[in-house]
């Protein structure tokens, strides 16, 4: 019942996401600044100075399993990644609260920046608004969508990961609309 209740969510959520269609490898990475969880400042450009590359990926909030599984993945091979000179980010709808949530679920000790706005999300064309019905499904399964983002606008991201170099270009691109689909950490590590 569960596995039929979760492709049911992931048809309905492939069909809410069909405008998306995220950047492409070779594209300039939009620049970006935020606060992460424990307060840093984040601006991609001096990031970019620091680091060999960033990691940059969505997720969509401590609801979902298989954000929580590849935020356990990304944690369990961060140095890996680390090592290869790489600095990762994760990029959420979701309030504060809810990433300290996410934090303890999955023991990610990277930064992880809430989305105010949706800037981030926008600028790499990973962002959508669920229907009414399908809010109204989640609801219906334990899903408030209100609750954990804080708002009321439904806005979710197509969960994507980017790797982006020192010159600022997109080298790597995972870009699923299928919400079950990760980035691998093989594929991460290797474009890096």
């Amino acid at each position: 019942m569960k596995n039929v209740l979760l492709f049911t969510i992931a048809i309905l959520f492939s069909l809410n996401s069909i405008a998306q269609s995220g950047l492409k490898i070779g594209e300039t990475a939009p620049q970006f600044s935020a606060i992460d969880n424990s307060g840093n400042k984040l601006d991609l450009k001096t990031l970019l100075k620091k680091h060999k590359d960033v990691v940059l990926f969505f997720y969509r909030g401590q609801w979902c399993p298989y954000c929580n599984k590849h935020l356990k993945e990304m944690q369990d091979s961060l140095q890996t990644l680390t090592s290869k000179g790489a600095y990762v980010i994760g990029v959420t709808p979701e309030t504060s609260e809810n990433i300290n949530k996410t934090i303890e679920k999955t023991h990610a000790s990277f930064s992880m920046v809430q989305d105010n706005g949706y800037k981030i999300m926008k600028a790499y064309d990973v962002n959508f608004v669920m229907d009414d019905a399908t809010f109204g499904k989640y609801k219906a399964h334990g899903i408030d969508l209100e609750q954990n983002n804080g708002n009321t606008d439904h806005i979710l991201p197509v969960p994507a990961t980017y790797v982006i170099n020192k010159s600022g270009k997109i080298t790597f691109v995972q870009f699923d609309k299928d919400y079950r689909k990760r980035a691998s950490i093989a594929s991460i590590a290797n474009a890096l």
